[in-house]
């Protein structure tokens, strides 16, 4: 500024003065040289006022800050479901075969007609075996008559009691036979093993069968259905009788309670499972056998859990895991810390956090990724 005014004090001088033409020349070199000085001290001043603005935005804590969001933990009921997938069976699922060789002569039921525990479901001829117990029979009746009639004789001791021996021999020996002849005369007669409904009629009468190898019928009870799954062995303390399993039947869009009947005491050694059993209590009768199924098993439970999202968790390089909380916050400006932590079981996108992290801890949520250890952030909405 002095310069300028020195140079402006000049010029006047040199206007009201006139001066020759040998003064003009050498004000005029004078004037530029000054100007020459000017120019290059605002260029100086220029480069000095861009480093100081340079350095007033390092030092500016609102500006070119990592831009974060955070969150604040809470304690809170923490509830882990093993996941498994099982198929619906059901005991009560059975192929009727015959128990004797022969023609099937005639079937008396219908594919989907229920039936009673002991209905007469089929009958395969006998061959002649009825023809032989009426004979038997009529053969045990003069057996009989002749035993009474010794029997009578002996008491009054009359006869030797070889003849009365003999004839009781005789008739109860026609008594086991024709006992065994019924018998296998039943075994023509095929008859329901338990109540339920006739799913399919596999053999039509006229039919040779065999004896266990000819299927003539499954016969289907669906009150007693039952969810038959292997579960890892690391479960087995966890998952036991009684408890309660959440089943959902994707087909059908159904979802229903139930629980563990039964826990297998074997241990397979090619897979390392242990069986299960889930009841599944069929009131509608829409849960057939085979239906695939999706079980959720409650196996740990945590009261004061505190929880945070798994895709903010970042590892060292001695695989530890870390998170970044906040510090020194004021207003919207605070300090990043990393924290290590320990972390348990996760349930979809969350994981429980054993150690590292306290009730009401506010932690960086996104960016987590950007900000460095001790570094000044600023919080958006």
């Amino acid at each position: 500024m002095k310069n300028i005014l020195t140079l402006l004090s000049l010029t006047l001088i040199l206007a009201s003065c006139g001066g020759d033409k040998a003064g003009k020349k050498l004000d005029l070199e004078s004037i530029k040289a000054e100007r020459s000085k000017l120019v290059a001290q605002q260029q100086e001043l220029a480069a000095s006022i861009k480093a100081i603005d340079l350095k007033i935005d390092e030092l500016s804590p609102a500006k070119k800050l990592p831009l974060i969001t955070s969150f604040t933990a809470k304690s809170e009921k923490f509830e882990h479901f093993l996941e498994l997938q099982g198929n619906v069976a059901t005991k009560q699922n059975l192929v009727i075969t015959p128990e004797m060789a022969g023609i099937l002569k005639q079937v008396f039921v219908k594919e989907g007609q229920r039936v009673s525990k002991g209905q007469l479901l089929a009958r395969i001829d006998d061959g002649g075996l009825s023809s032989q117990v009426a004979q038997l029979q009529i053969q045990a009746d003069l057996a009989k008559t002749t035993y009474d009639r010794q029997k009578r004789l002996w008491e009054q001791k009359i006869g030797s009691e070889i003849q009365y021996l003999q004839a009781k021999s005789a008739y109860e020996a026609q008594q086991k036979a024709i006992a065994q002849l019924n018998s296998t005369l039943a075994k023509t007669a095929v008859r329901a093993p338990f109540s339920g409904i006739i799913d399919d009629v596999i053999t039509e009468q006229g039919n040779v069968v065999a004896p266990g190898q000819t299927q003539l019928m499954r016969i289907v009870n669906l009150k007693d259905m039952y969810i038959s799954v292997d579960v890892p062995e690391r479960y087995i303390s966890n998952v036991t009788e009684n408890k309660a399993v959440q089943v959902n039947f994707p087909v059908l869009g159904e979802t229903l309670e139930a629980s563990i009947r039964q826990t297998g005491n074997f241990i397979n050694p090619a897979n390392r499972t242990f069986n299960i059993e889930i009841a599944v209590p069929n009131k509608k009768g829409n849960i057939k056998p085979n239906l695939t199924a999706k079980l959720k098993i409650n196996d740990y439970t945590n009261e004061k859990a505190i929880l945070i999202p798994q895709n903010i968790i970042s590892e060292n390089a001695n695989g530890e895991q870390y998170v970044y909380i906040l510090e020194n916050k004021t207003d919207s400006i605070a300090t990043a810390k990393r924290v290590i932590i320990e972390t348990g079981k996760t349930q979809g996108d969350v994981i429980e956090v054993l150690k590292g992290i306290d009730n009401n801890t506010e932690i960086v949520q996104e960016g987590a990724r950007s900000v460095k250890d001790g570094q000044k952030v600023k919080l958006i909405d």
